[in-house]
C-alpha cells in the first residue's frame, strides 16, 4: 500500500514540475533571447564603428592626396566625406582641413564656421583646443579683443594646455592691434617667462617686447603673424604614424595628440 502512495506522490510531483516548466520556460527562453539580442547589438555597433572609421580613414587619406596635388576642390569634397563619418576624431580633423582650405580661399567666415564645428565635434580637449586656436587666429585681424579672449578662454584658463602659450600670444596680439600696447607688453613678458612655452614662442615674445620698448610696436604684428605661418602641434589621424609630422605643411596633416608642445606659432590653416 505504501508503494502505491509513493507512486502516486511521484506522479503528482512530476506533473507539478511539468506545469512549472511549461509556465516559466517561455520567460527563461525570452530572457536568453534578449541577452543574445543585446550581445548581437553590441557586436553590430562595434562592427559599424569599425567600418565607419575605415571609410573615414580612406576619405581623409584621399583628401590629403588631393591636397598634395593642389586639387583643393576635390580635397574639400573628400574631407567632407570624412566629416560625416561616425568617428568623432576624423570628423573634427576633416572639418579643420576644410576650414584651412576655405581660409586659403579668403573665405574667412566659412573657415571660422568649420573650425567651430570641429571644436564641437572633437572627441577630446586636445583636438578641440587646436580648432579653437585656428578659429581665433582666423579672426585675429578683424575680431575685437573681447571676442578673441572669449574664443580662447578654454585654452587660457588652463595652464597645462599645450596651447596655453599660443593662446596667450594670440590675445597679446589682439591687444596690440587694438592699441593697448602696455597690456600687450605685459602679456609678452608673461609669455617670455613661461617654462611650458615652446622656445620659438618665448623668442617671439622677447622680440615683441624689445620692439615695443624701442618704439616699433607697429611692426610687431606683422613680424609675429609671419612667424605664425607654422602650424600648431600636429595631431595625427587615428592610427597614423607621427614620424616627421612637424615638418609637414599645415594643410597636409592634422595636429598630433601625443605632442605636448606646439612648435612655433598657430597658423589658422
Amino acid at each position: 500500500m505504501v508503494d502505491v502512495f509513493e507512486e502516486v506522490e511521484e506522479q503528482l510531483r512530476s506533473d507539478r514540475y511539468r506545469t512549472l516548466a511549461l509556465r516559466y520556460l517561455p520567460w527563461a527562453g525570452g530572457g536568453l533571447l534578449a541577452a543574445l539580442a543585446v550581445a548581437l547589438a553590441i557586436w553590430g555597433y562595434g562592427q559599424y564603428q569599425q567600418g565607419g572609421e575605415e571609410k573615414a580613414s580612406q576619405a581623409y587619406a584621399s583628401g590629403i592626396d588631393s591636397l598634395a596635388r593642389g586639387d583643393r576642390d576635390q580635397a574639400f569634397q573628400r574631407f567632407g566625406q570624412a566629416a560625416t563619418s561616425s568617428s568623432a576624431a576624423y570628423r573634427a580633423l576633416a572639418l579643420m582641413q576644410q576650414g584651412g582650405i576655405r581660409l586659403d580661399q579668403q573665405r574667412t567666415a566659412d573657415a571660422v564656421g568649420l573650425f567651430d564645428q570641429a571644436a564641437k565635434a572633437a572627441p577630446n580637449a586636445i583636438i578641440g583646443d587646436v580648432a579653437r586656436l585656428k578659429s581665433a587666429l582666423a579672426l585675429s585681424d578683424t575680431a575685437s579683443v573681447a571676442e578673441i579672449q572669449d574664443r580662447l578662454k578654454p585654452l587660457t584658463s588652463k595652464t597645462d594646455s599645450p596651447y596655453y602659450a599660443l593662446a596667450r600670444e594670440a590675445v597679446a596680439m589682439a591687444k596690440l592691434r587694438a592699441g593697448r600696447i602696455a597690456d600687450a607688453r605685459a602679456d609678452f613678458v608673461v609669455i617670455g617667462l613661461l617654462p611650458s612655452a615652446p622656445d620659438d614662442v618665448r623668442q617671439r615674445a622677447e622680440a615683441a617686447k624689445a620692439l615695443i620698448d624701442s618704439g616699433g610696436a607697429a611692426r610687431v604684428a606683422a613680424i609675429v603673424k609671419a612667424a605664425q605661418a607654422l602650424p600648431p602641434a600636429p595631431i595625427a589621424p587615428p592610427g597614423a604614424a607621427p614620424a616627421g609630422a612637424a615638418d609637414q605643411a599645415p594643410d597636409q596633416q592634422a595636429p598630433q595628440q601625443s605632442q605636448s608642445q606646439a612648435p612655433g606659432g598657430g597658423a589658422a590653416q
